[in-house]
């Protein structure tokens, strides 16, 4: 028989929703360790946009052009194999040895970029980079759990996934003010600092999240660590071969190729995970008959691997609307602003299985109005539709990822054997492995057109429109988490 996923809080006997108000989060005891989970997403969304910003500075006084696009390839394989193993990860630390493990590695990695002398070594620390990284974003959705009462997991998770709002908007000034005046380390030294100073409040920020019941030590999770990891390297792969411009039709084949391949390698993992007695990464409750939890995981992946759209605004704003630079930039953040309102606005509300069967369907919308107003004239409704994507990620997220926090959790609220843990890292795992999903098909559509914006534009925003429509079907059976 299965065992029922997180419910929401209703009052006895009224049927309405419970909800803890945003000064909840600023508690006594709660504050130290929202302000710490936020500060590490923080840091890893931040360096993900500063970087962005550097690269061309750092390139031109180190050299290693042709690597040019391996700087994220070499950050995101690593992190999301880092981010699949948070729950073994508690289960062999503490929660504040495992935060502070996974700071150390990411500032000694971003120590590393800093004083780089060449690509190769830069490469190298953006790989350390991404094993902290990973892990303090896996870490952050598996401490709200123990750090915050349930009744604040929506708003924990709203307020930790608008980190990366923050981070598109601080990223970019930040790594443009750096390089501009030619110090480009200088972004890179700053990271290390704000690092230190999270890495000072976790004793005290995490003390009651470090308090955990001891697990039973498992086996490695060996076989689907590589599943998991050839999935992510694949894509990259796939990414790296409709990069740049003058994408050749082999790029194309190969890039496409690549998703097929890696689509395979998790179904792989689907059906290794569900086999009696194997050793998971997910929770077990993905695999129950008719539980939702597996509908949640695919409704998240597809709400973020739309938004890999926002990576060509700016070119589209540019080649097809005439806009300067500056002006496309702002564009760009479009869908960020729309997804950090939504969050915020839904988090508030509640009302979480409306709102995890609307977003998908905001969503659709939005990438309507942008496959049909490609042209000159069309961007206000590109800022439209952009706008509307955003909230529809944004009104659904932090519903999504408190039901999959709740998955591993029994009805008295304990956790059961450490699955609490894997469900909630999962969630990172599957963000990421979508990210990279996203940016390989959205690579794929704009190659095909052929160096025509509006019909790069119009495959780009029309395929992700098919694919935000697959989630608001997903998202019938995933609201039921909610």
């Amino acid at each position: 028989m299965s065992r029922p996923l997180g419910r929401s809080i209703r009052a006895r006997g009224t049927g309405s929703i419970v909800t803890a108000g945003w000064a909840g989060m600023l508690a006594p005891g709660r504050r130290g360790a929202v302000g710490v989970l936020c500060g590490g997403v923080l840091l890893f969304a931040v360096d993900t946009y500063v970087t962005a910003s550097l690269l061309p500075s750092a390139v031109a006084e180190i050299g290693g052009e042709r690597f040019y696009s391996w700087v994220v390839t070499v950050y995101l394989l690593p992190a999301v194999v880092t981010s699949a193993l948070t729950g073994r990860a508690l289960a062999a630390w503490s929660a504040r040895r495992a935060y502070l493990l996974a700071l150390l590695a990411f500032g000694v990695g971003t120590a590393i970029d800093a004083v780089a002398p060449s690509m190769a070594v830069l490469l190298i620390g953006r790989a350390v980079q991404g094993t902290g990284g990973g892990l303090l974003a896996g870490l952050a959705y598996a401490l709200i759990r123990t750090a915050l009462p349930r009744e604040l997991w929506t708003r924990g998770s709203a307020a930790i996934s608008a980190m990366w709002g923050v981070g598109l908007l601080v990223g970019p000034v930040l790594g443009g003010v750096f390089a501009e005046s030619g110090l480009w380390r200088g972004a890179f030294a700053t990271m290390v600092v704000v690092t230190g100073v999270v890495a000072v409040a976790v004793p005290a920020g995490l003390r009651r999240a470090g308090a955990r019941p001891p697990s039973t030590r498992t086996p490695f999770p060996l076989f689907s660590v590589l599943l998991v990891g050839g999935a992510a390297a694949v894509l990259s792969v796939s990414g790296l071969a409709v990069s740049g411009a003058g994408v050749s039709t082999r790029g194309v084949v190969v890039a496409a190729g690549g998703i097929v391949v890696a689509l395979a390698l998790l179904v792989g993992l689907v059906l290794h995970e569900r086999r009696p007695g194997a050793v998971r990464v997910l929770p077990l409750a993905t695999f129950t008959r008719g539980g939702p939890l597996a509908a949640v995981y695919v409704t998240a992946a597809v709400l973020i691997g739309v938004s890999a759209v926002e990576g060509f605004v700016p070119l589209f704003g540019q080649r097809l609307g005439g806009l300067s630079p500056v002006w496309a930039g702002f564009l760009g953040v479009a869908l960020a602003c729309g997804w950090v309102v939504g969050e915020m606005t839904s988090a508030s509300v509640g009302r979480g299985r409306l709102a995890v069967g609307v977003g998908p369907l905001l969503g659709v919308v939005g990438f309507a109005v942008l496959t049909l107003t490609q042209r000159p004239d069309g961007v206000v409704w590109w800022a439209v539709g952009l706008v509307l994507a955003g909230l529809g990620v944004g009104v659904a997220w932090p519903h999504l990822a408190a039901g999959a926090m709740a998955g591993g959790t029994a009805e008295d609220g304990t956790d059961d054997d450490g699955e609490g843990d894997r469900a909630s890292a999962a969630i990172t795992m599957v963000q990421m492995l979508a990210v990279a999903l996203g940016a390989a098909f959205a690579g794929v559509a704009v190659a095909l057109g052929d160096d025509d914006p509006a019909v790069s534009a119009t495959l780009l925003y029309g395929g992700m429109g098919v694919v935000a429509l697959l989630g608001a079907v997903t998202a019938l059976r995933a609201r039921e988490a909610a």
